[in-house]
């Protein structure tokens, strides 16, 4: 196994890898020029460009917010906050070639939710350092997206992330409804031993990890306090993450790979958002150490990164699961969408010197049980 220095060295060469296509291009009102986009259905470009900045800045942010500020490693953070905030000025400037779409069509309300979930992950380093300029766009940009009603499944949580978004930010516009209707929907939806549906009906995907578990986390995280019944959902909404995070790591297998079941299987490792998220959070399953996870999510990342065909030869994307499999992609699935693989990188918003990655590697358990170690019993979520 590698040392916890060299899978942190990893970690941001991947991040950096899949990030700076898209924040440079972006950074010099470039995006739309330079992002090839492939797509099975024509309209996607008019969706895509924001897939590829929200779903991105949703995974990098934890580190733009609390990366180190000095050495090589700061002097990176450094630069990709500057390119962060020069993209959101060029994403949301009315006179910008590379301003995005915020109300046309349904999609929108997606995208804007991943990149209000970016700024509530990194409020000062992707909003409180903003001109007034830029916050008055970007407000008008998140506003935008009510004119969208989202389907009845996990796409609530969408409007009601921008909602939150916009409290955290001093809009005074924003609706508590959006919120309130979104966290009492998912507490129907709940099924049991950590799991929510889909809507109404269980999906066997990877949906409470792409979506579910880390808005709702993160949601009352932000605008909790706002009402009692909010906060009172916390302590049911971490227990039920906690297990899913141990049902995740329990999926990932000796070699690295994990199953290959449910729609959107092009996010690849953004499958384990919600795994990464309780590792940054310092909120792992008491069988669980951080050690074995950032192994585990370094064995699944090494399969699916390193797998020939995972980039084009401008080093954008392809859609796959592991390598270059266009038939795996859904007819909402383009370039921009693939960019939610990012959220694996959220444990970078640990500093260096934390368990997480300073911690000798560990096996995970699949690893330990497939080779005769020790295995603890696993439990329902009573």
């Amino acid at each position: 196994m590698t040392t916890h220095a060299d899978d942190r060295d990893y970690w941001l060469q991947t991040m950096q890898r899949i990030a700076k296509p898209v924040l440079e291009a972006l950074s010099q009102r470039k995006l739309k020029e330079r992002m090839p986009v492939e797509a099975k259905l024509d309209d996607r470009e008019l969706y895509t460009y924001l897939e590829a900045y929200g779903r991105l800045l949703a995974g990098i942010a934890p580190w733009l917010e609390h990366g180190p500020t000095t050495g090589a490693e700061g002097e990176l953070r450094g630069e990709y906050v500057r390119l962060a905030r020069l993209a959101m000025d060029a994403a949301t400037d009315p006179q910008s070639p590379d301003r995005m779409n915020f109300s046309e069509g349904y999609q929108p309300i997606v995208d804007a939710a991943f990149l209000a979930h970016a700024i509530l992950r990194a409020p000062t380093a992707l909003w409180s350092e903003l001109d007034d300029r830029v916050k008055a766009n970007v407000k008008e940009a998140l506003r935008a997206t009510r004119s969208r009603k989202p389907w009845f499944n996990n796409w609530l949580l969408f409007a009601a992330m921008i909602e939150a978004a916009l409290c955290v930010i001093g809009d005074d516009t924003w609706d508590p409804m959006r919120i309130d209707y979104s966290l009492k929907q998912h507490e129907q939806w709940y099924l049991g031993d950590g799991m929510y549906g889909d809507g109404p009906h269980y999906h066997a995907d990877y949906y409470n990890s792409f979506v579910i578990q880390p808005m709702l986390l993160d949601l009352l995280e932000a605008v909790g306090d706002r009402y009692p019944e909010w906060a009172g959902l916390r302590e049911r909404v971490h227990g039920r993450a906690v297990r899913y995070a141990a049902v995740q790591e329990r999926t990932i297998s000796p070699e690295g790979t994990f199953p290959v079941v449910g729609r959107s299987l092009a996010y690849r490792f953004g499958a384990f958002q919600l795994l990464a998220q309780m590792a940054l959070r310092e909120q792992l399953p008491d069988d669980v150490s951080p050690a074995q996870v950032r192994c585990a999510l370094t064995a699944v990342m090494r399969r699916m990164i390193e797998a020939p065909g995972t980039f084009d030869a401008g080093g954008w994307l392809t859609i796959g699961f592991c390598g270059h499999q266009p038939e795996i992609g859904e007819p909402y699935i383009s370039t921009g969408s693939l960019y939610l693989c990012a959220t694996v990188f959220l444990p970078l918003g640990l500093s260096a010197d934390r368990p997480f990655w300073q911690n000798e590697a560990a096996d995970w358990t699949s690893r330990k049980a497939w080779s005769g170690g020790y295995t603890p019993a696993d439990h329902a979520l009573e």
